[in-house]
């Protein structure tokens, strides 16, 4: 057995100075050294076990077990879910559905305003609700370019439009984690980031106008802002709160483009000439096929690898004005119906009473840490909910879409095997990410964080979102900030009297900002419009616009920690 003590040498400030040891090391090899994340975790987890044995006192034994633990939650449900996800997609890219869905919402309008709005915020949410993990800016951008996007707008536009959707990204696994390493419902940190992040929605699509258009673009094409960030903002809170966390973005996504659509057809916007056309030399760039993300590990959360199988854009002009069937232009949409009414189905009270009662709860083996007080700590049980959990249900979508879209058996387990390769480095990195999250947490090293940060009193309110924008800035990953961070948040909140459920979600909400500045999601961009080696240049397009966001989100957290905004806070 392990007791957890939070100043090890005595003094806080001592101690403080060892527990941030991991973070500080994880964190300069992945934005200073640019180490490979992969690496650079496993590294950070060496780092989390000799403190914790060295410094700490925690027996080798269970340090190893809380690490071995951590990789297990790793890898499900996490993991599960990622890669089931991106099976539907790449199965999609297989029989050619994902092409036909592209030039569908290429016809709703040809202004690239509009355009902007309906592919990098609305369908880049959908994106990011059934992957993450840097899919949608590497497709979204790719579709932006095939529509004669300038390659930087298309790569700007396609980063900034991801923020909004990817607390409840692939399948709500930020949310998930959250509520892992912290032991909140996870029901009431989902509802409290609805009430955050929908804030955040409705400025989201003034910005896109902005960035393709200028002021002159925001004057004639405000309505169809206002329309996408108002519809995706009310349906993600009233998703998250009241229906469904997997089904939250799926929902806000679809609403949104949806509203979009017919807004534009019923009253397109006026406009004038727009400048959006690349020049010849920059289009150039764009004629070869483009590997998405790297093969170096760089993708959002170290998922790297080809996310798109490669995307020529050679003959985009011809493919673009083709006319597609309307049952061929449903089937494109059918796996993302499927998944919906999955969903829907499992939240039927008979439904889900029945999938939890093959779930299996049990404490980790060997696993025996406790608190101060002498209670067990909530990351020892492991909830191996393996039939009622998200990536199942993306896995019997997966069977069902290859039936509905006619792929032969062989076409599809090649598709998973593309999945798997094109995870080849997420999959260690997530699970080291995880398995030093808990080395950390079961040690006692994120208390004593969390005591330090505690000192800073009602102002900690400020810096919560900060956390998490750090941690996803770093990492490339709202689910690698949240297990990083989640646990601290909650200590810190609890030493200064504020909510922890509030501060907890804060840190999901303050590290949605800090995915377009992350050197993954950069070098995503990069390489999706051939200016790999340039991600500086994309990086002072987008800065500015993520310490805006942030500042914001900041100011939102202390007014919800205080009684001006304490009625938007979710009980406990």
């Amino acid at each position: 057995m392990y007791v957890q003590n939070d100043t090890p040498l005595g003094s806080l400030a001592l101690s403080s100075l060892v527990a941030v040891l991991p973070l500080l090391v994880l964190f300069v090899l992945l934005g200073g050294l640019r180490v490979r994340a992969w690496l650079a975790s496993l590294i950070g987890l060496a780092v989390a076990l000799l403190v914790a044995i060295l410094v700490y006192g925690m027996p080798v034994g269970q340090a190893v077990l809380a690490g071995i633990e951590g990789a297990a939650f790793g890898f499900f449900p996490i993991l599960w879910i990622v890669i089931n996800a991106l099976w539907i997609y790449q199965m999609t890219v297989t029989s050619g559905h994902f092409d036909v869905l592209r030039r569908s919402f290429g016809s709703v309008s040809d202004d690239p305003r509009v355009q902007a709005v309906i592919i990098a915020f609305a369908f880049g949410a959908l994106l990011e609700a059934l992957a993450g993990f840097g899919t949608p800016v590497a497709i979204c951008t790719i579709m932006l370019i095939a529509l004669r996007f300038h390659p930087l707008k298309a790569a700007v536009v396609a980063l900034v439009a991801n923020t909004a959707p990817v607390a409840f990204g692939a399948i709500a696994v930020p949310i998930t984690t959250l509520a892992q390493v912290t032991g909140l419902p996870e029901d009431a940190l989902g509802a409290m980031v609805g009430r955050q992040t929908p804030i955040l929605a409705l400025f989201v699509p003034f910005v896109l106008v902005g960035l393709v258009d200028g002021w002159k673009g925001l004057r004639e094409t405000w309505p169809v802002a206002l329309v996408a960030g108002l519809v995706f903002g009310l349906a993600q809170f009233a998703t998250s709160n009241y229906l469904s966390l997997p089904l939250t973005d799926i929902v806000a996504a679809l609403l949104s483009a949806g509203a979009v659509v017919l807004l534009v057809r019923a009253r397109p916007p006026r406009r004038a000439a727009v400048a959006t056309d690349a020049t010849a030399e920059e289009t150039a760039a764009t004629r070869t096929p483009v590997g998405v993300g790297g093969g170096d590990g760089t993708g959002g959360d170290g998922t790297g690898g080809d996310a798109t199988g490669g995307v020529p854009a050679e003959g985009a002009d011809a493919d673009d004005h083709r006319q597609d069937s309307r049952r061929d232009t449903v089937l494109a949409y059918t796996p993302y119906v499927i998944i919906i009414v999955l969903f829907g189905i499992q939240q039927i009270p008979p439904v889900s009473k029945a999938l939890k009662a093959v779930t299996v709860k049990f404490n980790w083996p060997g696993l025996d840490v406790r608190t101060a007080a002498g209670k067990p700590v909530s990351t020892v049980a492991f909830n191996l909910n393996w039939l009622e959990a998200a990536g199942t249900i993306l896995l019997i979508a997966g069977v069902i879409t290859a039936l509905v879209l006619r792929l032969r058996p062989g076409s599809a387990v090649a598709a998973y095997g593309r999945t798997l390769v094109q995870l080849r480095t997420a999959i260690p990195t997530v699970m080291a990410v995880l398995a030093l999250a808990y080395v950390m947490n079961d040690s006692g090293q994120t208390l004593t964080l969390g005591a330090l940060l505690a000192g800073t009193g009602g102002f900690f309110a400020v810096l919560s979102p900060v956390l998490g924008w750090l941690g996803t800035a770093v990492t490339g990953s709202d689910t690698s900030s949240n297990s990083l961070f989640g646990a601290l948040q909650v200590t810190a909140a609890k030493g200064a009297g504020l909510d922890p459920i509030l501060l907890a979600a804060a840190n999901s909400s303050g590290g949605v900002l800090g995915k377009m500045i992350s050197p993954q999601n950069l070098a995503i961009a990069a390489s999706a419009v051939g200016m790999a080696g340039r991600e500086g240049e994309i990086l002072r397009r987008v800065l500015l616009w993520s310490l805006v966001f942030l500042a914001g989100m900041c100011v939102l957290v202390l007014l919800q920690s205080t009684p001006v905004l304490g009625w938007m806070v979710v009980a406990g």
